[in-house]
């Protein structure tokens, strides 16, 4: 496999994909093979890691995927938000999407994603809550809590996405490398975003998807310890559409 970490990303490329990593070896052959049958758009690979003896790089340097992918050891400290923001440094092309290693996102919505980003959308959600959207799996309180989220600042708030704490997303990436990240932890960073597009009037789409709970490894989450900064943007949105009016 080729390590691009020290080459621009060719012209040709359209899409860079940024996949956190904690001990994937077990998921990271099927993601590759997903990625290639479920997204026909020349993209790049950015796996990011937060240790050297992480299972998920001996299990990377055996394949031989049909599109470039580049290893990057997390450059903001340890955990998935930091993790994703070295991938957002690190992207190259027009649009950027979040995926997870562990197989729970629905690639078949990314062409979708990416048209709409190609015609002038900064954020486009995929979305669980929305018709056609479907979660299979996963904690009930976690999924009670993140349900009511969405619906509620789509309903109240104003925010054009029925599932903003959703992490996988497509967003402009000129829009991502504007932004001042200010997330402490977890995966809330999709949330900072798809909250600061709104409150800036940045354009929002979502498209119909289907999350499924991880067959193998562990899940990371931490929704007590979490919860408090998905708190915080979640009353920024509330705040932002008083400012918008």
């Amino acid at each position: 496999m080729r390590d691009l970490a020290m080459i621009s990303a060719p012209t040709a490329l359209q899409l860079s994909v940024v996949c956190p990593v904690y001990n994937e070896g077990a998921n990271i052959k099927k993601l590759l093979e997903r990625l290639d049958r479920d997204i026909r758009i020349p993209m790049e690979l950015i796996v990011v890691y937060d240790r050297d003896d992480d299972d998920t790089l001996p299990a990377l340097s055996g394949l031989s995927p049909p599109f470039p992918v580049r290893t990057v050891k997390n450059h903001f400290g340890r955990g998935a938000l930091n993790a994703i923001k070295s991938g957002f440094r690190e992207a190259r092309c027009e649009a950027t999407l979040v995926v997870m290693a562990d197989l729970s996102d629905d690639l078949s919505a990314v062409p979708r994603m990416y048209e709409l980003v190609h015609q002038g959308y900064d954020v486009v959600c995929g979305s669980r809550y929305m018709r056609g959207g479907k979660q299979i799996g996963g904690p009930f309180l976690k999924g009670l809590l993140s349900r009511t989220a969405g619906l509620t600042l789509n309903l109240l708030a104003g925010v054009p996405t029925k599932d903003v704490t959703n992490s996988f997303k497509m967003y402009r990436t000129a829009f991502l490398q504007g932004l001042n990240f200010e997330s402490k932890g977890g995966f809330e960073i999709g949330m900072e975003v798809v909250v600061k597009a709104y409150v800036s009037g940045r354009r929002i789409a979502e498209v119909p998807s289907t999350w499924t709970d991880r067959l193998a490894g562990e899940s990371r989450f931490r929704l007590w310890k979490w919860l408090p900064n998905y708190l915080r943007w979640y009353f920024y949105a509330f705040n932002g559409r008083f400012r918008r009016r």
